[in-house]
């Protein structure tokens, strides 16, 4: 396929091959601190799904159910230092999913940006590849494996270098791409549909701007879908028409 059929294959409901799926740690966490079993769980059997009909799915997860490192900064803490702990945060949660992923029949990876042998294969994208061509479920953790770089920049980056078909940015709380905030204006307006120029341009805050400039650059589509929802992650995963597509212009 081209990257020009993969752009299209979101909106029109076809099968996506190769995908990137983005969660925040705060999702594993059920909106507490640490890891509620029973979300991942759910998450794990979604994938697995999606999996068992063909789809190669590669995770980033963020770690804020442990630790944010802008917001501890905030309180004294050396930003660099903060984020890090945030990184190995991060990973905590990938070795969760991976546990609940086994569960379900899946092989899965743990590839960490920050090494760390004895829970986690280092971050090679050749490897990665290799393990999705195999079937397997790749989950990336410890972020960039730098200070000052957000999930959804990660997700972005790490999707470009496995050459996923599309990055999948899940939410909790919106459902999609709106011009507002839709949680305290009741008028805002979801996109079904719009580029990243105009993300961009209205300065929309769903996701990170680095994120949409890497992708736009990239030409890589970019699906932002709510967590809410029986079987959404499943559904996006297959390709349905769910949430909002952003793509280059």
């Amino acid at each position: 396929m081209t990257t020009a059929e993969h752009v299209e294959s979101p909106a029109s409901g076809h099968h996506l091959k190769r995908v990137l799926l983005s969660f925040s740690g705060e999702v594993f966490g059920g909106g507490k601190i640490g890891i509620d079993p029973d979300v991942v769980n759910a998450i794990a059997k979604q994938i697995a799904a999606a999996v068992a009909e063909g789809v190669e799915v590669a995770v980033v997860v963020g770690g804020g159910n442990f630790f944010r490192g802008a917001e501890l900064s905030q309180r004294g803490m050396d930003r660099s230092r903060a984020d890090y702990i945030g990184m190995l945060g991060t990973v905590m949660n990938c070795l969760a999913l991976q546990d609940f992923c086994e569960k379900q029949g899946i092989e899965t990876r743990v590839q960490s940006a920050i090494t760390m042998g004895q829970v986690a294969e280092p971050y090679i994208p050749r490897r990665a590849i290799r393990h999705l061509e195999k079937g397997r479920v790749v989950i990336f953790g410890a972020g960039a494996g730098m200070p000052y770089f957000s999930t959804d920049t990660v997700s972005a980056q790490r999707a470009l270098e496995i050459h996923a078909d599309a990055v999948l940015m899940s939410k909790s709380g919106v459902d999609g791409v709106y011009s507002d905030d839709p949680r305290t204006n009741p008028d805002a307006k979801k996109y079904d549909e719009l580029t990243f120029d105009d993300a961009l341009r209205m300065g929309l805050k769903v996701v990170d701007a680095a994120a949409f400039a890497l992708c736009m650059e990239n030409k890589l589509p970019m699906i932002v879908f709510g967590m809410e929802g029986e079987g959404n992650i499943a559904r996006v995963l297959r390709g349905e028409k769910i949430g909002t597509l952003v793509r280059a212009a």
